[in-house]
């Protein structure tokens, strides 16, 4: 039976945007202006990025929910991360909204994280409304970027209704937005207007029974496992006996203990919650994203969410080197495989597999930069691991050829860097698909770039364009297999023996290549130390000390002053190591290894691996 009643009291919205483009300050001025804070309240800027990770790079990497009020309508707002590889996160988090904002800069135009959330939004039939935002940049150009907007539009296949959005202009960092141009707003007032009177509230059928899509899960310390989900029909009362239907769609009783709605960035206890409402019900234990809760007498399961399969797979293991235990707490392979399990539980885009040493675990989700995120989490709690590089996840089709996951690239540079850029690519198997060049001195091209020939691409790409130029991507699809290339054209500088790391040893092996320990630093037989100038690996003493001699000639005690080194970050060290290379990473330090740590044994698989050629 198709819903016939609307909960006008309600709206559920989506906010879509790039990365930095001003979504999270914008929900902040909503939040202000709404009364969700007191006048005298101290409030720190960007409320929903409250993970530590999102406030240091100035990121939304999980879905979150938070709810205004306004002239007796309760808006529920669901802040969506703006970056592909936290897709999973997005697909969930739509299937609570019945509309969206699509929030672009004035400047910088709808870009490709942005096209892949509005896919999925427009996909899923949703209303949207644009706002073009920063309109007080120097270089902002307002009315070309609602044409590239309307263009985007066409392009991804919206319908009539969805091409015929309303259109608001704000500055979000001064809390206002205006219906036109020409006119000055002095607040956000019009955003309130449009999605009280465009957006429509959602429908549900009057006749259903309760049911709830659970689209998140959280925990709390009091209350256990959260299931957090939109109520698609019927009413929850919080002493109802319910049940829940898993993958299998076999109803399991259940009891909740405590039942809860969003208000402002809290959630407040309530007696009952009405459909088209977000809910958070307490003390369900088992239960998954995308499970149903219904009532016992008439359970009714509802379309399962799905998302998009994985593209990238790291092997996750315990840390074997002889500093293991000296920096973490947790470092037992249970409490990794624990970890990741909670992972997977949150997070509907992760796949989680034991590996044959049953030490290790094989990690599949969506790019490098989702795993990024994921290993930086678990050190910060304190687990010690080992890390493999990012490996794409190969498929067959129909006629048993490979396939191979191809991303869509768009690069803004200066003209003068068009050629270094186009040439890298190229020797990833990159193809270039489009040119425009606006006269000013920058050139926007598009490539077509297998997934792989990414991996490790962006750090060059800065150093090459001398961090002037922007690299967006988003997964076109599988494509055929385009061919061999080598990932890296350098070597390592490979340790040979135990030791501390000395000044006058670093010193003379800094002609043969960039080092990245420090004098003082731990090191072993196996540690990577540095990359080789050349392609092949090299094992050194880094613990070899000057030779003490009573002997006198001139430039004899000259000072040995090393060059400076840039820190290792955990994803410039993901996108160096090679296939039989590791990152040892630990609470307080992050290391560079071969997997095989004697170089005995390196060298008689190398021998080994030459006899079979």
């Amino acid at each position: 039976m198709k819903p016939t009643a609307r909960n006008e009291n309600l709206r559920n919205i989506a906010i879509i945007a790039h990365v930095d483009h001003g979504k999270t300050t914008l929900v902040d001025g909503l939040f202000r202006q709404s009364g969700v804070f007191r006048e005298n309240q101290q409030v720190s800027d960007r409320v929903m990025d409250n993970m530590d990770l999102e406030r240091e790079r100035g990121i939304t990497i999980a879905a979150k929910n938070c709810a205004v009020h306004w002239k007796g309508v309760k808006i529920n707002i669901i802040d969506t991360p703006g970056h592909a590889d936290f897709g999973g996160e997005v697909e969930r988090s739509l299937t609570m909204a019945d509309g969206a904002i699509l929030l672009v800069d004035a400047s910088e135009g709808p870009l490709p994280q942005t096209r892949f959330v509005l896919k999925k939004a427009l996909d899923r039939g949703l209303p949207i409304i644009v706002i073009v935002n920063k309109i007080d940049r120097a270089d902002a150009r307002p009315e070309e970027v609602l044409n590239e907007v309307y263009d985007l539009f066409i392009d991804l296949g919206a319908d009539e209704h969805q091409l015929e959005f309303p259109v608001l202009y704000a500055i979000g960092r001064d809390g206002i937005a205006q219906t036109s141009l020409a006119e000055r707003g002095t607040d956000l007032q019009p955003v309130f207007e449009v999605i009280v009177n465009k957006l429509p509230a959602p429908s549900f059928d009057p006749e259903a029974p309760f049911q709830m899509l659970v689209c998140d899960l959280g925990y709390s310390d009091y209350l256990g496992r959260l299931a957090i989900g939109k109520v698609v029909n019927g009413e929850v009362l919080a002493s109802e006996s319910l049940a829940c239907i898993g993958p299998d769609g076999t109803p399991k009783p259940l009891k909740v203990t405590k039942l809860q709605v969003y208000d402002g960035v809290q959630q407040v206890t309530v007696d009952a919650v009405e459909a088209g409402d977000i809910a958070v019900l307490a003390g369900i234990e088992d239960v998954h994203i995308g499970d149903t809760i219904c009532t016992r007498d008439n359970p009714q399961a509802l379309p399962r969410i799905t998302v998009d399969e994985p593209t990238v797979s790291m092997r996750f293991g315990i840390n074997t080197s002889p500093l293991a235990g000296r920096e973490g707490k947790l470092v037992q392979a249970k409490k990794i495989r624990e970890r990741l399990m909670r992972e997977a539980l949150l997070n509907v885009a992760i796949r989680i597999e034991e590996a044959e040493d049953h030490d290790s675990f094989i990690v599949k989700g969506r790019g490098e930069f989702q795993m990024a995120i994921i290993i930086e989490t678990m050190r910060r709690e304190g687990f010690e691991l080992t890390v493999g590089r990012p490996e794409v996840i190969y498929k067959k089709d129909a006629k048993g050829k490979v396939t191979e996951p191809i991303e869509r690239v768009y690069v803004d540079c200066d003209e003068t860097f068009m050629g270094i850029v186009t040439e890298k690519l190229s020797v990833r198997k990159g193809r270039m698909v489009n040119l425009a060049n606006n006269g000013k001195g920058r050139v926007r091209i598009e490539f077509s770039v297998p997934s792989r020939g990414l991996i490790g691409y962006r750090d060059e790409f800065l150093t090459d364009t001398k961090g002037t130029g922007i690299l967006n991507a988003y997964l076109e699809g599988y494509g055929e297999y385009r061919g061999d290339f080598p990932s890296r054209f350098t070597g390592s500088i490979v340790c040979d023996r135990s030791g501390e790391a000395v000044t006058y040893a670093l010193y003379n092996l800094e002609p043969r290549g960039q080092l990245f320990v420090v004098p003082g630093d731990p090191v072993y037989e196996g540690m990577v130390v540095g990359e080789h100038s050349r392609e092949n690996d090299i094992d050194v003493n880094p613990t070899k000390e000057k030779k003490l001699t009573n002997m006198r000639a001139s430039g004899k005690d000259e000072a040995c002053t090393l060059t400076a080194i840039k820190p290792m970050t955990l994803e410039r060290a993901i996108h160096f190591i090679r296939e039989d290379e590791l990152v040892e990473v630990t609470p307080k330090s992050l290391r560079l290894r071969k997997a095989v740590l004697p170089a005995a044994r390196r060298h008689a698989m190398r021998g080994a691996l030459k006899t079979e050629e």
